[in-house]
């Protein structure tokens, strides 16, 4: 089985382009319920990992050690745009585990927000970590290895106890062995997780329907998908397809991004889980795929879709402000199964 064509891109009258891709929907059960082109091949996670990995860091205790709030449990599973509400954020979490900046070792970039680049580029101010959209993980990170005394240098390396918890988080939450899991380095230096995009699904099936995990695992499941839809802002940022998802549907899911075309969701009220995988690594379309799989299962509402529309059907205007094309999706979910 091979990927398919999900997304037209359009100019005038013709297809100037196509993104093809994979999509999986699973139930809490393991039934792959819909999906379209190849779920059962492997993609890295990328940052689609980031509410897995902040639940070690809930279920040791040491979130309630160090009177972390909801806010900050949020941006553990961010890929924040590095705006002013992110970066306070992060350096309120580091403050109350007693660590200073240079404790980050998530590497730096100019904020993703545009305005807020332009306003440190006038003002002849640098980028530091905490602007790195990942600095939020690295946080959640920090916290875990403060709260087990581990040592701080290198908790970004594989065989950092940090590390080996993740990698431990993500094989059961996905239903893998550990040794079924693919890892290699990802942009902010630590460990990115490789598994089947059925298995993606199936680890925000589980995280909709947490109550099928053990009761502390379950617990920590719970606390962070609730902090993620109360800030959402948290996850993303200003127009961030994140953190408008959750925004505009009112607690109905929880979604996160990752790098190169990867998109999961959580359903809490169908218990199921949804992952995409772009083939290309394109993001742009990223979200008129993943509205489209929530129309197509009746997930949105009218006033919902209206709401998201400038990312579901996305007008393409040239430098003039003329329109001259169009992004849309163009496929129907497919019945599958054979993979639970």
């Amino acid at each position: 089985m091979a990927s398919d064509v999900l997304v037209h891109v359009t100019r005038g009258n013709m297809v100037e382009c196509v993104h093809r891709g994979s999509i999986a929907v699973v139930d809490s059960d393991g039934k792959l319920l819909y999906g379209k082109g190849e779920p059962a091949m492997y993609s890295y996670l990328r940052s689609s990992a980031k509410p897995v990995q902040a639940i070690p860091v809930v279920e040791s205790g040491a979130v309630d050690h160090f009177q972390l709030t909801e806010k900050e449990l949020a941006i553990f599973c961010a890929s924040h745009s590095g705006e002013a509400q992110h970066t306070e954020t992060v350096f309120s979490i580091l403050k109350k585990i007693g660590l200073e900046e240079s404790a980050l070792e998530c590497g730096t970039h100019m904020p993703i927000h545009m305005a807020t680049t332009k306003a440190m580029i006038e003002a002849g101010q640098k980028s530091t970590s905490v602007h790195c959209n990942c600095s939020g993980k690295h946080s959640g990170m920090l916290t875990y290895a403060m709260y087990k005394k581990y040592e701080l240098p290198g908790y970004t390396e594989p065989e950092h106890p940090v590390q080996k918890a993740a990698l431990k988080e993500i094989a059961y939450m996905s239903g893998l062995h550990e040794d079924q899991v693919v890892c290699g380095v990802d942009g902010c230096g630590v460990v990115v997780f490789g598994i089947p995009i059925y298995n993606m699904a199936l680890m925000f099936a589980r995280l909709a329907d947490p109550d099928r995990l053990p009761e502390s695992k379950a617990a920590a499941a719970k606390r962070i998908t609730a902090a993620m839809m109360k800030y959402p802002e948290m996850i993303g940022g200003t127009g961030r397809l994140c953190t408008d998802l959750m925004a505009k549907t009112g607690g109905k899911l929880f979604a996160k991004s990752g790098a190169e075309g990867v998109y999961t969701v959580g359903i809490p009220g169908k218990k199921i889980g949804i992952a995409l995988k772009i083939d290309d690594g394109s993001s742009r379309g990223v979200g008129c795929v993943i509205i489209e799989v929530l129309k197509q299962l009746d997930i949105l509402d009218a006033d919902e879709m209206e709401a998201l529309k400038n990312h579901h059907w996305i007008i393409q205007k040239n430098h003039r402000g003329d329109t001259v094309g169009e992004i849309k999706p163009v496929f129907e979910l497919s019945t599958m199964g054979g993979l639970q």
